[in-house]
C-alpha cells in the first residue's frame, strides 16, 4: 500500500491550504504559564483498510491515567516535534524510527492540563512488530482510520470543568473508550484530510 503515504500527504497538504472552520482546542482551560510542549505520533498502517495505533495509559500515571492515547510525550531539550514523537513511539511501543515514514505535522492541540501537543502524521508497515513498555503502556490496539475520520461515529458530550462547560467527543471501540484529547486530535485531523470527503459533522 505504498500509495497510502502519497494519498495522506496530498490530503494533508490540501487540507492545510484551506479554511476548514473552527477546530477543537482546550486552550481556554489551560493555566497561563504552565504549558509544556509535547508531540504524538499518529501512526497509520499501510494496508487495505488502514488502522491507527493507539495505546491505553497505565492507571498509575500522573497525567491522563487510564486514557486512550497516541504514543507520545513531552519534548526533550533540543528536540523538535517529529524527533520527540519518534522517540516516544520507540520508548512506548518499540516502533523503530527507521520504519516510520513521516508525512508531516498537523494542528497543535493545547490541553486543559498544560500540554501544547503537535500531532505527527506518519505511516508504518502493516504487521510491524510492536512490544509495549509496561511502565508507559497498559495495552495497545489498532482502530480503523475510516472510523476515526468519520464524524458520524463520534458522540458529543459535555462536562462542567474548571468553572465552565467543556464539550468533548467519545467513541467506544473494541472495549476501549476513545475520548478527550485523543478524540479531539482525530476530529481535527479529519477536518484536514477529509478521508470521507468534506463533512462538517
Amino acid at each position: 500500500m505504498s500509495d497510502l503515504f502519497d494519498r495522506l500527504a496530498a490530503m494533508l497538504e490540501h487540507g492545510h491550504a484551506q479554511d476548514v472552520g473552527e477546530l477543537m482546542n482546550d486552550s481556554r482551560f489551560a493555566d497561563v504559564g504552565r504549558t509544556a510542549d509535547a508531540a504524538v505520533l499518529i501512526a497509520v498502517t499501510e494496508q487495505e483498510r488502514p488502522t491507527v495505533i493507539l495505546t491505553q495509559r497505565p492507571r498509575t500515571m500522573r497525567d491522563h491515567p487510564g486514557q486512550v492515547a497516541f504514543p507520545g510525550g513531552k519534548l526533550d531539550h533540543g528536540e523538535d516535534a517529529v524527533e520527540a514523537a519518534l522517540r516516544e513511539a520507540w520508548e512506548e511501543l518499540h516502533i523503530e524510527p527507521g520504519k516510520v515514514r513521516v508525512i508531516g505535522t498537523t494542528d497543535r492541540y493545547q490541553t486543559g492540563t498544560g500540554f501544547d501537543i503537535t500531532p505527527v502524521l506518519a505511516t508504518i508497515p502493516a504487521n510491524l512488530p510492536i512490544r509495549a513498555e509496561p511502565r508507559e503502556v497498559e495495552s495497545w490496539f489498532e482502530c480503523p482510520l475510516d472510523l476515526l475520520m468519520d464524524a458520524s461515529q463520534w458522540s458529543r458530550n459535555e462536562v462542567f470543568w474548571k468553572g465552565a462547560m467543556r464539550g468533548y467527543l467519545e467513541m467506544d471501540y473494541d472495549g476501549y473508550r476513545i475520548w478527550g484529547v485523543t478524540a479531539a486530535i482525530c476530529w481535527n485531523l479529519s477536518r484536514r484530510i477529509a478521508w470521507h470527503g468534506r463533512n462538517d459533522g
